[in-house]
């Protein structure tokens, strides 16, 4: 089977598979040939932290693949699904300017069949009350897509962003102990030069949201510099909360971390520590994370 390439001349350069199939046929070859493959996973709309992901899939390995689904399963009732940004002729045009390869971009019913019945069950950092006190089967929808891309692409490595901290914990969890064979690379949040973490649901932002927005990464870099001065962690806590409040937000948590367990920490210096807020600005919910 032949993928289909995109028409657009810009993007001439990029196949797009749109089933399993077609894929597997593309990615056979380049194994056939002794290729290395990295895999970007996304839900599109892509910005400027998703093509440093492509940036730094094409240091490692000779051939990139991006897959672009918007998964149901991570999105709780209630939540954004239906009214998500999606783009994906824009999309496919950035990761080809990027140099990517190819486009994975199937639909629901490609990646949950009729009678599709097998799930990935998350405990450990998937269950550390951040954000999974707020979407509780958000990780377990994470971790099942993830484990049927890696199972379908079958990449060498996959690329990740630090922006979400928790469900790149939640991944190499997963990997580690399913032994699925996968390298899982970091890559630092890419922030507006304001500081806000990039992300596309930042779309949703009205301009008077998007001039406070950044104010999240501020109160966090507060609370950093607190504790590495020697601040206790509860107090430096407690006025990186009133800060956002007082600026119009409303707080889901604000806390501090072990970086790699994501277990709680009572005091600093004890383990290495992540700072990690979730807010909202209006109908728009941010997260964001810092090493301390």
């Amino acid at each position: 089977m032949t993928a289909p390439i995109v028409s657009d001349p810009v993007a001439n350069s990029v196949a797009l598979a749109r089933d399993v199939a077609t894929l597997r046929t593309i990615v056979a070859a380049w194994r056939d040939a002794g290729e290395r493959i990295a895999l970007v996973p996304s839900m599109g709309a892509l910005h400027a932290g998703h093509l440093s992901l492509v940036e730094e899939a094409k240091k490692r390995a000779g051939r990139t693949i991006l897959s672009i689904f918007v998964n149901p399963t991570q999105f709780a009732p209630g939540e954004d699904f239906g009214s998500y940004p999606r783009s994906l002729a824009r999309d496919v045009e950035a990761f080809a300017a990027a140099g990517g390869d190819l486009v994975f971009a199937p639909e629901v019913e490609e990646v949950y069949p009729a009678g599709f019945a097998t799930t990935v069950s998350v405990d450990g950092p998937a269950k550390a009350g951040l954000e999974d006190k707020f979407r509780p089967d958000h990780f377990a929808g994470v971790a099942t897509v993830v484990a049927k891309l890696f199972q379908q692409c079958r990449p060498d490595l996959a690329i990740f962003g630090e922006k979400d901290y928790q469900q790149l914990k939640v991944v190499e969890r997963m990997v580690r102990d399913l032994d699925l064979g996968v390298e899982i690379v970091a890559v630092p949040t890419r922030r507006a030069r304001d500081g806000l973490a990039l992300s596309s649901r930042n779309e949703y932002l009205s301009a008077q949201e998007r001039a406070r927005a950044s104010l999240l990464y501020a109160a966090l870099v507060r609370c950093r510099d607190a504790l590495r001065s020697g601040a206790a962690i509860g107090p430096a806590l407690a006025a990186a909360r009133g800060a956002l409040e007082a600026a119009g937000f409303a707080v889901d948590y604000i806390d501090a971390r072990h970086a790699e367990t994501l277990a709680p920490v009572a005091a600093a210096g004890e383990a290495p520590i992540r700072l990690f807020a979730a807010a909202r600005l209006g109908t728009t919910r941010l997260i964001d994370n810092l090493a301390v």
